[in-house]
């Protein structure tokens, strides 16, 4: 009988298929893994009630579409942290958002479809907000590692031929602009409820035939404008630590320290930024002493790295799309 208390390597193995194709059927996954489709499809419900899984559909960022990104860092009264974040959570151009610095800062990233957005969004309404003590925007410049690469990417809970024989099959689509029309909405907005979302449930909120849904979900996802990520709690594995580093590289390093953190396997995001740090990493560890290991050992040999600010997660209000909070 399956009854661990938190989650284990089937877990992880699951977790990492669906993070190489997040709509591969349970069967798919079963046949690679080795096990029967029951215990994937008892897992995966398993994993949506305790570990935090949830499949959604994200709008890619980086599209055709004139976005800027932005990493925002809002100064607060430890009072008034939690209304700013949760309000900032529920705006449908922020895509992550925590609290850090114990409890008195709410750091979050936006997406912006022009300077006009961002000066309204970072002139307009947040300095109007009660609590708020100052604002610290940086503009996002480059991606080492994140969006469609999942975290679960650099582990060894799948093999390389597991990692092969899971890998999604080419999409027969061509590639195309990476833009979401105005017809692809409700199939997007669909998809962003949930990325397992059937084909048959795809065409009665569309009313496009399957045929229809399988070529534009397929024409959406081979050109990048949107695709499918999968959310969970890595503390349920026993990864309780979560931190924001901004990291300062000197010039002439800064692509190659950018290069090394997208790689380190700790490091579950990494972009290039404006402002007086010009690296910002997410890094997921164990404990404190994981923490200060991958400081003082990995970033700290670095050569180039020249300064660090670490900012323990102390909660995810936002990851890929926005969730209540319940206490």
């Amino acid at each position: 009988m399956e009854s661990p208390t938190r989650g284990d390597a089937l877990d992880l193995r699951i977790l990492h298929a669906l993070e190489l194709d997040a709509r591969a059927s349970f069967s798919r996954i079963a046949a690679v893994l080795g096990v029967s489709d029951q215990t994937v499809a008892r897992r995966f419900r398993r994993l949506r009630a305790e570990g935090g899984l949830r499949v959604v559909g994200v709008r890619c960022a980086a599209s055709d579409e004139p976005f800027e990104h932005w990493l925002l860092r809002v100064r607060c009264a430890p009072e008034g942290a939690t209304a700013i974040a949760e309000a900032l959570a529920k705006r449908p151009d922020t895509a992550w958002v925590g609290l850090t610095s114990g409890g008195t800062e709410v750091t979050c990233t936006a997406n912006v479809r022009n300077r006009g957005d961002a000066d309204d969004l970072l002139l307009g309404k947040l300095p109007r907000t009660p609590h708020i003590v100052d604002i610290r925007a940086h503009q996002l410049l480059h991606r080492f590692y994140g969006g469609p690469s999942g975290w679960l990417h650099k582990s060894t809970a799948l093999t390389a031929e597991e990692t092969a024989a899971l890998a999604p099959p080419p999409d027969s689509a061509p590639p195309g602009p990476r833009v979401i029309t105005a017809d692809d909405e409700p199939l997007v907005a669909a998809v962003e409820r949930d990325g397992r979302v059937t084909y048959a449930e795809l065409q009665s909120a569309t009313g496009l035939s399957e045929s229809a849904v399988r070529r534009r979900l397929a024409r959406l996802t081979a050109s990048g404008a949107l695709y499918v990520d999968v959310e969970f709690d890595a503390g349920y594995f026993g990864f309780r630590n979560s931190s924001m580093l901004c990291v300062t590289a000197a010039p002439r390093a800064l692509h190659a320290v950018g290069e090394a953190l997208g790689a380190d396997p700790e490091v579950a995001y990494a972009a290039a930024t404006t402002g007086p740090s010009n690296l910002m990493a997410v890094v997921i560890t164990r404990d404190s002493a994981h923490l200060y290991r991958y400081l003082s050992e990995r970033l700290g040999g670095l050569d180039g790295v020249e300064h660090v600010e670490s900012m323990p997660l102390l909660r995810r209000v936002k990851q890929l799309t926005y969730r209540q909070f319940r206490g």
